[in-house]
């Protein structure tokens, strides 16, 4: 990744971390200036983590070297980043060396598939770094779509989305928004891992032209997991369901199996055990 991308990151996350997140114990460097924006200042960041404010300025600017795992565990502390944001700051920082193949993984691992021949009568399916559906169940068809009559890049979970969205979706508050920023943080993650994969890079410019929450997560670089939304869906013989969709990464590949549940002894429970 470049080091505007680097730059980008971490003024984003500067510029939304408050003084009163900054830890009593770790006292920001006294100033006479008048705080004009919410974010905290350059050289307060550079303070906490004790590298020079002209040197993070100018990481800030894209014209400083990259900086040491030392330096990024620094800045990671001072900007209070989760272990998700830890990560990303490695790899844009290239302390992480990028996947060597330039795409997704194509072949499912085997243990992979035998879990979601276990997960009878749960709605679930694998994606791939793209948010490709490369394997699913009999409940996951009958609930969503019968997928084997896509094409592969039909089967896309972001172009799914949309298709859905005005037929399946009945728009339960922010569940539409926590979803975008679920996929968000997919992308951009896979983003950082396959640089070089251009159906990546135009599969990310389609979506955030689309969708106007995707594009702002985009944008202010959201890369932390968002484990489950809950949605409401509208079944033509099931009816109204509300559920919740879990994303769980299969550690070791590139997939993430993604089950749908609902509450136990709900009416939406009891539908989705009929499928």
């Amino acid at each position: 990744m470049s080091s505007r991308e680097l730059a980008d990151f971490l003024r984003r996350r500067r510029e939304g971390l408050r003084p009163e997140d900054v830890p009593a114990e770790a006292a920001l460097p006294p100033s006479r200036r008048a705080r004009r924006t919410p974010g905290l200042r350059r050289e307060e960041v550079a303070a906490l983590a004790q590298v020079s404010a002209s040197y993070y300025e100018r990481l800030e600017r894209a014209r400083a070297p990259r900086p040491s795992p030392q330096v990024l565990s620094a800045l990671a502390r001072a900007l209070r980043l989760t272990e998700a944001e830890r990560d990303h700051l490695a790899r844009l920082a290239g302390q992480v060396l990028p996947a060597e193949n330039d795409g997704a993984p194509e072949r499912v691992p085997e243990e992979a598939q035998r879990l979601l021949g276990r997960l009878d009568g749960i709605p679930a399916y694998i994606v791939n770094d793209r948010q490709d559906i490369v394997a699913w169940n009999a409940a996951a068809a009958a609930l969503i779509t019968d997928f084997s009559r896509l094409t592969p890049d039909e089967r896309n979970l972001t172009r799914l989305s949309r298709r859905f969205r005005d037929t399946l979706c009945t728009g339960a508050p922010g569940s539409e928004a926590d979803f975008s920023r679920q996929v968000a943080a997919e992308l951009r993650a896979a983003r950082v891992r396959y640089p070089a994969d251009n159906v990546l890079a135009e599969l990310i410019n389609e979506f955030a032209a689309h969708d106007p929450d995707f594009a702002s997560s985009w944008r202010h670089h959201a890369v932390r997991p968002v484990p489950c939304v809950r949605k409401n869906l509208r079944h033509p013989t099931l009816g109204e369901l509300e559920i919740d969709r879990h994303v769980l990464g299969l550690p070791g590949s590139g997939f993430s199996l993604v089950m749908y549940t609902a509450e136990a002894g709900s009416p939406s429970d009891s539908a989705l055990k009929s499928l």
